[in-house]
């Protein structure tokens, strides 16, 4: 009996299968780096979105900043408000105790001056502040 020449090479149902399962590693190959890609771009974004959120938190502690600084001031501006009644009553009331000046026709009455500052005081101390001040610079 003679046989013919033996393949040298895998058989043919081996050779199909390793193929195949060539290109079904290259598939899983393709889809995984495409799912790395995607991740990647995911990983970049959320990096974006990490340094945009630090800018906004910056931005939103100067706001609160801002914010309290302007609540102090409508605290202190709310006072003052406050003790205007308390200023108009003073007022009324010392106005109320003081003569009444009589008015020419040629004249308008003035008000009478209700606040009287000592002028007296104020040069003594700023004379003392500029002796204080000439005796530090020539120290």
């Amino acid at each position: 009996m003679s046989f013919g020449p033996r393949p040298t090479g895998l058989p043919s149902h081996f050779r199909a299968s390793t193929h195949g399962s060539t290109s079904t590693q290259n598939s899983q190959t393709t889809a995984l780096q495409a799912r790395i890609n995607e991740k990647k771009l995911e990983l970049e974004s959320l990096r974006q979105l990490r340094d945009l959120s630090a800018g906004l938190a910056g931005q939103m502690q100067q706001l609160e900043e801002r914010l309290s600084t302007l609540s102090d001031g409508t605290e202190a501006v709310a006072a003052v408000m406050g003790n205007w009644a308390n200023v108009l009553r003073a007022v009324g009331m010392a106005s109320a105790g003081l003569p009444k000046p009589k008015a020419t026709e040629d004249e308008m009455p003035l008000p009478q001056t209700l606040v009287r500052i000592p002028i007296q005081q104020a040069e003594a101390a700023a004379r003392e502040i500029q002796k204080e001040e000439a005796a530090g610079k020539d120290g």
